[in-house]
């Protein structure tokens, strides 16, 4: 079966209420933007987000809080949301804070087929909570489990109709290891390209990990926070 799609509306046209999203990018870099509008225009909601960050308020998920389409927020970082912030404070968003290693090696579990593994980030503080502590070599470690998503979304720089994925820099970030971690992974990219154009070398997420890949009608690639030297 082909795994192109037309475009992100026809991606994301099986992702019902109360699914569970894995969502590449770091801050605003190499986020998923066409699959995102996409559920905005097609307004499915109670999702429980995997993120690193919760976008801002007018771009990224952002873009889902401001319709009240997030349940749950599991994330590193949301420190440029003054939405998310109002909705974690008037308790109509749950909300999972994780050490950013962690969210990334829980992501890795996944897609290694792990069902948990020990960390000693967060052992000794409000993280270790209830979780199961093990001491190795004298070191406390937290027993976390291997996310469960029902579907990772992802974007990269080129893509081939076999699903194999190259990032460009930094957008690389999350993408790869939520690619192999979603039950379904969803690849939406800028260039789409023949099956064997890409240089077998280059590739960074192989195609057996994606289900389905489109291009991306257009990209605004915006900054989060700007800082430039003065003149």
């Amino acid at each position: 079966m082909s795994k192109v799609v037309a475009n992100a509306d026809e991606a994301i046209r099986n992702i019902r209420d109360g699914a569970v999203l894995m969502l590449g990018g770091f801050g605003l870099c190499g986020i998923p933007e066409n699959c995102i509008s996409a559920l905005v225009r097609k307004g499915v909601k109670d999702l429980t987000c995997i993120s690193n960050n919760a976008g801002v308020d007018d771009f990224g998920i952002g873009l889902m809080l401001q319709k009240k389409q997030v349940r749950k927020m599991i994330s590193s970082y949301v420190g440029e949301n003054a939405e998310f912030e109002r909705q974690l404070l008037s308790g109509e968003l749950e909300v999972e804070l994780i050490p950013q290693g962690t969210l990334a090696t829980r992501c890795l579990a996944a897609g290694y087929g792990m069902p948990a593994i020990y960390t000693p980030a967060g052992a000794g503080t409000e993280v270790a909570e209830g979780k199961e502590i093990r001491s190795f070599s004298g070191k406390e470690y937290l027993l976390e489990y291997a996310f469960e998503a029902d579907y990772a979304i992802v974007k990269a720089w080129k893509g081939d109709t076999e699903g194999n994925l190259i990032y460009h820099e930094t957008a690389r970030n999350f993408n790869p290891l939520m690619a192999m971690a979603g039950r379904v992974t969803i690849a939406e990219v800028e260039h789409l390209v023949p099956a064997g154009e890409l240089d077998p070398d280059c590739i960074h997420t192989p195609g057996i990990y994606i289900h389905q890949i489109f291009q991306g009608a257009s990209y605004e690639k915006r900054i989060e926070q700007r800082t430039v030297r003065k003149a």
